[in-house]
């Protein structure tokens, strides 16, 4: 990843953070941290070095893009995206009523908040799609987020400069240890998640409001 921000720069740092809000996990925090490195002009020794103002602006940007293009899949998409598609990722009507009946109670703390988490907030815009959540709302608080977001991450890589690569080797097993732990804990909850949705489909087919 580091390679490919070096040579596309911006156009890296938008492409990765859009993917990020559609649920491609590409690392696109690590992408905003990197490009915050970059533009600190202490790694590579070039004098047109990124200009951290515009790592800020092209992350803020994929992060908005990605994000309306989740929730207009969400909103469209619906239920009928459910009864095509939901098999193969294990969604059910009953969740979707689940989760209107759930944005309807905190559907802004939910959108604001959970942009604020990793991996929570590539689920965010497609969920508030789903819950047909007032596009105007979704609007004014996803952009609060993702601008906090990708405004702190970048000024983060920005003044760790030379010592990103020494926090990153730092940090390397205790990665490696909370990633067997995040495996272990998406095994259960796949697990479970599958006796749930067999026992939701066996009961009968959900309300349909579309």
């Amino acid at each position: 990843m580091e390679h490919f921000l070096e040579n596309w720069g911006y156009l890296a740092i938008f492409a990765l953070t859009l993917m990020s809000t559609m649920l491609i996990p590409v690392g696109s925090e690590l992408s905003m941290i990197y490009g915050g490195v970059l533009a600190s002009g202490q790694v590579l020794n070039e004098p047109h070095h990124l200009q951290l103002a515009l790592v800020i602006a092209s992350a803020i940007l994929g992060e908005l893009v990605g994000s309306f293009l989740g929730y207009g899949i969400g909103y469209y998409g619906g239920r009928p995206l459910v009864d095509r598609l939901g098999k193969y990722v294990l969604l059910t009507h009953k969740d979707l009523d689940r989760t209107e009946a759930w944005l309807d109670r905190r559907g802004d703390p939910f959108v604001f908040f959970g942009r604020l988490i990793p991996l929570v907030r590539s689920f965010v815009s497609v969920a508030a799609g789903l819950g047909e959540m007032a596009l105007g709302k979704f609007t004014v608080f996803t952009v609060a987020a993702c601008a906090i977001w990708s405004t702190a991450l970048c000024s983060l890589g920005y003044n760790l400069g030379t010592t990103y690569k020494n926090v990153v080797k730092d940090f390397s097993y205790a990665g490696y240890v909370a990633a067997v732990l995040v495996v272990i804990v998406i095994v259960v909850m796949f697990a479970h998640r599958i006796r749930v949705v067999r026992t939701e489909r066996g009961a009968g087919p959900a309300h349909r409001r579309r």
